[in-house]
């Protein structure tokens, strides 16, 4: 696969979604199905946004509800073709177990945000769903960041959200319990932040990102705007983009969210309209997103 700098139209955008025995069915299939019903019109099935590989230590995995899904590459394969991606997704489920065991999908989220930090470029999101933010939380990546999980879990999130810090010496994680999902974004300059309408902060309930899609003539012309790589390259992760999203169903509200600001706001709301959810917004803390 070629190398790319951002997902741009004519090629959809490459999703990873890591998967663990008793990972919660709901959290995935949730998630999977808005992103496969993002199209750029949605009367053409050939204009798909996304393009989603599903990765597990096995070729086939149980989920918590004793649903069974196939893997469609190992995840030694996908630590191999890392770099193709543009979006780690990790749900949530028999995470006791994970932590205690130290297995996938840990070393992948470590390697993702490697990745991130050696290739600043390169736009990148990582996303957890319920308590898959208990597994960006050990892994250290919430570090200095706000984040959220489902809300029966949160003060063991918190437990391990501060163990990682003391461990790691890092920034404490700013825990967010009252948000459907929150957005971590650092990553474009885009000027004064006074006069920028495209800077979404949790007080910034009214504005809405461009609807110009990545690496589209319109997002490329509009106002200027232009990606700071010195800036990103400062960053803690590279400029990773890191959200994590409560319980199954704000799942579906990230994953709107992503389609919004990697594609287009109204093809998220046909989204949502096509699969009947009300899209209920989370926060976009310290972001700055187009």
């Amino acid at each position: 696969m070629a190398h790319k700098t951002s997902a741009v139209a004519d090629e959809p955008i490459e999703v990873l979604f890591a998967i663990h025995p008793k990972f919660d069915l709901l959290d995935f299939a949730g998630t999977l199905e808005v992103l496969e019903w993002a199209r750029h019109d949605k009367n053409d099935e050939n204009t798909k946004a996304f393009d989603c590989t599903i990765a597990a230590a096995e070729p086939k995995v149980i989920s918590e509800q004793g649903v069974v899904i196939g893997a469609q590459i190992t995840y030694k394969e996908a630590h191999e073709r890392l770099d193709d991606f543009d979006v780690l997704i990790v749900v949530g489920g028999n995470h006791d177990a994970i932590l205690k065991e130290k297995s996938e999908p840990l070393p992948i989220i470590e390697a993702f945000a490697e990745l991130q930090r050696k290739d600043y470029t390169r736009e990148r999101t990582l996303m957890s769903v319920c308590t898959g933010s208990i597994f960006l939380a050990e892994a250290g990546i919430l570090a200095g960041l706000s984040a959220t999980c489902h809300p029966d879990y949160m003060t063991k999130f918190e437990i391990i959200c501060s163990n990682a810090a003391q461990r790691d010496l890092q920034e404490r994680t700013d825990v967010v319990e009252d948000a459907r999902y929150v957005v971590n974004n650092l990553r474009f300059d885009l000027g004064d932040e006074d006069e920028n309408p495209y800077i979404r902060r949790k007080s910034d309930a009214g504005r809405r990102p461009s609807a110009a899609r990545k690496g589209s003539i319109s997002f490329k012309g509009s106002n200027g705007r232009r990606e700071s790589i010195a800036r990103r390259a400062a960053m803690r992760l590279g400029g990773l983009r890191v959200i994590t999203a409560g319980g199954i169903s704000a799942g579906l509200d990230a994953a709107l969210y992503l389609v919004s600001i990697l594609v287009d706001e109204d093809v998220a709301n046909e989204v949502a309209r096509f699969i009947q959810h009300e899209w209920v917004k989370g926060t976009v803390v310290d972001g700055l997103d187009v």
